[in-house]
């Protein structure tokens, strides 16, 4: 992706916003916004942001894990599978 082409100023955006929405859902690529020569927002259409939550919920997911195996607090994969699938029984 070539962000030099992403790059409006906000006066853009002011008068084409119609257009930017309906490109946003076409291009799948943010728009970022700037105002007096700074970046200061990212437009991008709902399935995209959609998308990035998603992955980043799957991010912290496995970031909380590695944390976990770090402080050696794991268990064998037969364990924990006998425990999900039997509760009562895997606790004798």
């Amino acid at each position: 992706m070539k962000w030099s082409s992403q790059i409006k100023p906000i006066s853009f955006l002011k008068v084409h916003a119609a257009e930017i929405v309906r490109g946003l859902s076409e291009q799948d690529e943010p728009l970022i916004i700037t105002q007096n020569g700074e970046a200061k927002v990212v437009i991008q259409d709902i399935e995209s942001y959609e998308k990035t939550q998603k992955l980043l919920a799957m991010l912290k997911i496995l970031a909380l894990g590695n944390k976990q195996v770090e402080k050696g607090k794991v268990q064998p994969a037969e364990q924990v599978i006998k425990r999900l699938r039997c509760p009562k029984r895997a606790d004798k």
